[in-house]
């Protein structure tokens, strides 16, 4: 047997599927198939099952699993300790991100990594829901939450304010008229989606999304009010602030990653370089970089 055979196998037992494990790990579907039935060839049984719901480990699979897991483990361990010699830093580097903070701020911060450590092959992949660390899914995960998981290494990389926003003209004429304003129904997350009902009670919503920057997108033509991060909403020139940022709604914007990774180089360096661009875009995640203040007078009508 392989180590490339086993860490093939142990992608689809952990993803449920050859497609899955393909686009994981960058290779085409075909070849999974193929070094599959050649382990399978090699050990003299059957690994996996296909099924109506997906692929199932046989017994002899999920024995395979565990001990290929074990192994896993060593080669982390093996690394770890080499590769803190020596001065090149290279492989392959997995980061799962939520996708509003991935393609606007994050982005030019992880283009800046590749350009530092062009050795590294850095795969971004946008998940809003849980990604699995320790089933080895990615490497590293940037999460928005207060309560990381006490299982995973972690460092809180910046505090993250959240306002609500509106289209500055549709402001304006909120101002003029002293209407009711309009609330978007918001279901991307929990967070936003307590936080819009507690502002608009009656949950009287005419339209819904259930993505940040369709959130965004939303506002832009003036459907509404709703609740964005500040680095999203102060980064869009055609939005203003309907209510200041309120400290109860503030989320920690999390670099996690599981323990048996903590020695490994490439992984330190790039919490490293996080740490030191977020620090530098400090103001704009908690707030302080306003582009445009909401409309104060209209708070006190309507809170």
């Amino acid at each position: 047997m392989h180590w490339d055979d086993l860490r093939i196998f142990l992608a689809v037992a952990r993803d449920g599927s050859i497609s899955g494990a393909a686009k994981r790990m960058n290779i085409q579907h075909s070849t999974v198939s193929r070094r599959i039935r050649l382990l399978e060839t090699q050990l003299g049984t059957r690994l996996i099952e296909r099924k109506k719901s997906g692929y199932e480990l046989t017994p002899a699979g999920d024995e395979l699993r565990m001990a290929a897991g074990k192994m896993e483990l060593e080669v982390l361990e093996v690394e770890g300790a080499l590769g803190g010699q020596e001065d090149r830093v290279a492989g392959e580097l997995t980061v799962s991100a939520i996708n509003n903070v991935a393609s606007s701020v994050l982005m030019p911060i992880f283009a800046g990594f590749s350009e530092a450590y062009p050795d590294i092959r850095l795969h971004v992949q946008v998940s809003n829901t849980y990604v699995s660390l320790a089933e080895r899914h990615a490497d590293i995960a940037i999460r928005l939450t207060n309560t990381p998981l006490d299982t995973l290494v972690g460092t809180r990389l910046a505090n993250v304010a959240s306002a609500v926003y509106g289209e500055k003209r549709y402001l304006e004429g909120l101002r003029a008229s002293g209407a009711t304003p309009l609330w978007i129904g918001v279901e991307c997350c929990a967070f936003h989606r307590s936080w819009t009902h507690a502002a608009c009670p009656d949950h009287r919503h005419s339209f819904f999304v259930d993505d940040t920057l369709l959130t965004l997108a939303a506002l832009k033509q003036g459907l509404g009010l709703a609740y964005l991060p500040c680095f999203m909403g102060d980064s869009a020139e055609e939005l203003g602030r309907f209510r200041q940022p309120d400290p109860i709604h503030d989320l920690g914007l999390w670099l996690l990653f599981h323990p048996d990774l903590r020695r490994t180089k490439r992984v330190r360096v790039f919490r490293e370089h996080m740490v030191a661009r977020i620090r530098d875009q400090s103001a704009l995640f908690e707030g302080r970089l306003p582009r445009q203040i909401g409309v104060s007078r209209m708070n006190a009508q309507h809170e």
